[in-house]
């Protein structure tokens, strides 16, 4: 990449920066730009750290390069000293705030850290065992505890069930386990005894030979269990496993995490438990 050509982005914020990112990321997809570098620049709370800041984005300013400013700092006084340098900065709060409070008919009350800290124990709470849970039944382990499970993801090998199964947790608090279809399970072309009883709330992802290929190559380069002519045979027959068995399936292949958990909660008609 030629940094001197990049689009340098930074999001500031006076807690994680998960919004800010989360945001600024969202609204950087309507545009066509392939070279870009983000930095997350988090717990900017003080004085000295917001000129701290300053300076990072202020050098590579410098450097020719051109910058733009995602912020959600709470204090107004941190705002204003972002706000006022030359770089480009979109202040999220004040962008988006003062037509809420119009249509709300009050004025907010910053507080540094409502969006992801422990406001309700209960809540935090829930969504840790959520958590605790899915990493506990993780890949088909303690399957005796299905029973607990909101929903059960299977999938061949690498076809992204864990990092779906952790997303459903973190950010909804559903319980989710997932169960490994392996090649005696597919050649037998039936649920495995652990899925049976639990078909209901059972869901299938499935993903393309290609992308499994790749995937698998990665971690287990020229290996038979990488091989494209095994991701063919294990796709072919998962796909008519889920069809025979009524298993409701998503294409993994094209989806981000994020995508597939909202899928998923919609397909299984599970609702956030906090």
């Amino acid at each position: 990449m030629d940094q001197r050509n990049s689009l340098e982005v930074f999001f500031v914020s006076d807690r994680t920066g998960i919004t800010a990112e989360a945001l600024g990321r969202s609204l950087l997809t309507q545009f066509h730009e392939d070279n870009r570098r983000f930095t997350v620049l988090p717990y900017v709370d003080t004085d000295e750290k917001i000129d701290a800041a300053i300076n990072q984005i202020d050098t590579v300013m410098q450097n020719g390069q051109r910058v733009v400013v995602f912020s959600t700092l709470s204090n107004e006084t941190l705002r204003q000293k972002l706000i006022n340098k030359d770089f480009f900065v979109l202040d999220l709060f004040a962008t988006c705030l003062p037509s809420l409070q119009s249509a709300l008919h009050q004025h907010s009350s910053p507080v540094i850290g409502h969006t992801h800290g422990i406001l309700d124990k209960n809540q935090y709470l829930t969504r840790m065992d959520a958590v605790n849970f899915t990493l506990n039944v993780d890949d088909g382990m303690r399957t005796k505890d299905y029973q607990q499970a909101d929903i059960i993801l299977a999938g061949v090998s690498r076809s992204g069930k864990t990092p779906t199964c952790i997303y459903l947790a973190m950010q909804f608090g559903i319980r989710a386990a997932n169960y490994p279809l392996v090649s005696e399970d597919l050649e037998k072309a039936r649920l495995p005894d652990a899925l049976k009883q639990w078909k209901k709330k059972t869901f299938g992802l499935i993903i393309d030979p290609v992308s499994l290929h790749k995937i698998r190559q990665s971690r287990m380069p020229d290996s038979s269990y990488a091989s494209v002519e095994q991701c063919r045979k294990e796709v072919r027959l998962v796909e008519t496993l889920f069809r025979q068995e009524n298993i409701t399936a998503v294409e993994s292949s094209s989806m981000s995490v994020e995508e597939l958990a909202t899928s998923l909660m919609q397909k299984a008609d599970l609702k956030r438990q906090f």
